[in-house]
């Protein structure tokens, strides 16, 4: 029986003679399940060394990447920055939520990295406007229900927006949402560039609690569109390496403030 460590080296080896492979695909060539290559997979992209695709994976720098998409790249890049911050982030907020929630994802690099915390979790309603978020829930072994609210398909950043997409929300109403910013600011609150933050303004309405998703890299940026008053806020789940300042600053808000 082969062991994890020979298993995994092999499988980094495939991906970088092969470029994007199919987890299917892979269980078959490796003689193993699914869920194996999903947790391999998981273990060295942690690493760094490997990029998921949700239903693929490949190596990180392969030859056979296709690195001629620029909006492909734009969210890959997003999903591996930082990635080691993110994954603890996106742990612990997913320890925020319990059996039987109602919840909400906007679409984010850290948001996606919460959904394989969600097998340890019974019976969750959630929503999305996020394609990549989708298709990870797709994957777990859990049955959870998974609601879209359809609208503009944004290819840079699969998910969908406009006026579709935001009316759908407003049918709903959630115990959480989950959402992550470009820039945080103690006035103004979450900000992003993203000119299309009218679908993540209607998720607030739509939440009981607001929880921010975002490494401390974030903190003392301004980006031009508020997303979420600082007001609205009610926790926020970062790393140990903000600051002092910043941390009493969301204290004295009534902020519950979770470091990793």
């Amino acid at each position: 029986m082969m062991s994890i460590d020979s298993r995994q080296n092999q499988l980094v080896s495939y991906l970088q003679q092969h470029g994007k492979t199919a987890v299917n695909d892979l269980a078959s060539i490796f003689q193993t399940s699914g869920a194996t290559i999903r947790s391999d997979l998981r273990s060295l992209e942690e690493k760094g060394i490997v990029a998921r695709r949700y239903g693929s994976a490949e190596a990180i720098n392969s030859n056979h990447s296709n690195v001629s998409a620029s909006e492909d790249i734009a969210m890959d890049e997003k999903k591996t920055l930082n990635l080691n911050k993110k994954i603890r982030i996106a742990k612990k907020a997913a320890e925020l939520v319990r059996d039987g929630d109602s919840i909400i994802l906007d679409c984010g690099s850290t948001t996606l990295q919460m959904v394989p915390e969600f097998d340890k979790v019974m019976s969750l309603t959630l929503m999305t406007n996020s394609m990549d978020i989708v298709q990870a829930m797709n994957e777990l072994n859990s049955e959870h229900t998974v609601i879209m609210p359809g609208g503009t398909y944004r290819k840079r950043s699969a998910s969908f927006h406009g006026n579709l997409a935001e009316s759908a929300f407003s049918h709903f109403t959630f115990d959480k949402l989950f959402i992550g910013a470009d820039g945080f600011d103690l006035t103004q609150g979450c900000t992003t560039y993203n000119e299309a933050y009218q679908v993540s303004q209607a998720m607030c309405k739509s939440a009981n609690q607001i929880i921010v998703v975002l490494d401390s890299s974030k903190f003392g940026r301004k980006s031009p569109n508020i997303v979420v008053p600082i007001d609205l806020i009610d926790v926020v789940v970062t790393d140990d390496e903000l600051s002092e300042g910043h941390l009493q600053g969301l204290k004295e808000k009534g902020i519950t403030v979770y470091l990793v």
